[in-house]
C-alpha cells in the first residue's frame, strides 16, 4: 500500500512539474510575442510575465530540494550543495510570492474607488507604488538570506568538527528546518499584506454598491464585474498560498519529527499547486492570455482531429 501511494504522489508531482512549467512558459511565450509585434509592453504584462518565470525558477528550486536531499547519496552533499540550494529556494520563494503580492496590489489600486487622498495619491501612481514595493521586499530578500547562511555555516560547522567528512546528509534535518522556518516566518509578510488588500477590495465593493444604487444599471454592472474579477484572483491566491504555507509548516513538523518517505512527498506535492495551479488561475483571468489559450486548445483540436482522418 505505501508503495503504492508513493507511486502516485511521485506521478503527481511530476504532473504538476510539467503543467506548472507549460503554464508559466506559455504565459511568458505570449507576452513576449506580443511585445515583439507591438514594441512596447504594458505594466501588468511585465509583472505576469517576470512572475511567471519566477514561478518556473522556484518549481524547479522545489523539485532540487526534494531530489538531491531524497535521492542523493549521503556522501556527496557537501556544504555548497546546502548552501546553494537553500539560497536558490529562498531566491525563487521570494519573487514568486512578492511578485503575486505585487499584482494584487495593482488590481486593487486600479479597480477600487476611496475618496481618501491618500489612496488617490497612489492610484496615480500605481506604478511607482509597486515597483516601489517590489524594491522594498529586496531588503527583506537579503535579511532572509542572511540569516539562512550565516545559520547554514555555525550548523554544519557543529556537524562537520562532530564527524569524519563533510557530507551532512544524516544531519539535514536541521538545516531544512532552519530553512523551512524562516521562510515561513518571512512570507508572512506579503500574506498578510494580500489578505489587506483583500478585505479593502470587499470594502471597495460594498461601497460602491450602497453609492451606485441610483445609477445606470450598465455603468453599475461593469464597476460590479471588474470588483468581482479582482475578488477571484486575490481570493484563488490566498487559497492557494495558504495551502503552500501550510505544507511549508507541516514539512517543516515533518523534518522535526521524521515522518515517513510518502507523508514528506504528500507535502511536497502540496506545495508544489501552489506555484503549477496559480499559473492557470492567472492566464484565465488576463483577457489576452485567455484568448491565446483557447486559440491553442482549438488548434490543437483540429490538428488531432486531422490526424485521426488521415490514420483511419
Amino acid at each position: 500500500m505505501n508503495v503504492v501511494l508513493y507511486c502516485i504522489l511521485l506521478t503527481t508531482l511530476s504532473v504538476e512539474f510539467l503543467m506548472g512549467n507549460l503554464g508559466n512558459v506559455f504565459t511568458v511565450l505570449v507576452n513576449v510575442m506580443d511585445w515583439v509585434k507591438r514594441r512596447k509592453i504594458s505594466f501588468i504584462d511585465q509583472i505576469l510575465t517576470t512572475l511567471a518565470i519566477s514561478r518556473i525558477a522556484f518549481i524547479f528550486s522545489l523539485t532540487a530540494h526534494l531530489f538531491v536531499y531524497k535521492w542523493y547519496p549521503a556522501t556527496i552533499i557537501t556544504r555548497e550543495i546546502v548552501r546553494q540550494t537553500c539560497i536558490f529556494f529562498t531566491v525563487t520563494n521570494h519573487f514568486s510570492v512578492w511578485l503575486a503580492t505585487c499584482l494584487s496590489i495593482f488590481y486593487f489600486l486600479k479597480i477600487a474607488n476611496f475618496s481618501n487622498s491618500i489612496f488617490l495619491h497612489l492610484k496615480w501612481r500605481v506604478k511607482k507604488m509597486v515597483s516601489g514595493t517590489l524594491l522594498a521586499s529586496l531588503l527583506l530578500l537579503f535579511l532572509n538570506v542572511l540569516v539562512i547562511d550565516t545559520h547554514i555555516d555555525i550548523i554544519i560547522y557543529r556537524i562537520e568538527a562532530n564527524i569524519f567528512f563533510s557530507a551532512i546528509s544524516s544531519n539535514y534535518s536541521q538545516v531544512a528546518s532552519l530553512v523551512l522556518l524562516t521562510n515561513t516566518m518571512f512570507t508572512l509578510i506579503p500574506f498578510t499584506v494580500t489578505l489587506t488588500v483583500f478585505l479593502l477590495l470587499i470594502f471597495s465593493l460594498w461601497q460602491h454598491l450602497r453609492s451606485m444604487q441610483y445609477n445606470t444599471k450598465g455603468s453599475r454592472d461593469v464597476s460590479k464585474a471588474a470588483h468581482i474579477k479582482a475578488l477571484h484572483m486575490v481570493v484563488t491566491f490566498l487559497l492557494l498560498y495558504s495551502i503552500f504555507f501550510l505544507s511549508l509548516l507541516l514539512q517543516f513538523c515533518d523534518i522535526e519529527y521524521k515522518q515517513k518517505t510518502s507523508v514528506s512527498l504528500l507535502f511536497c506535492v502540496t506545495g508544489v499547486a501552489f506555484p503549477s495551479g496559480h499559473s492557470y488561475v492567472l492566464i484565465l483571468g488576463n483577457t489576452k492570455l485567455r484568448q491565446a489559450f483557447i486559440s491553442m486548445m482549438w488548434w490543437l483540436r483540429c490538428r488531432l482531429s486531422a490526424v485521426e482522418l488521415s490514420v483511419s
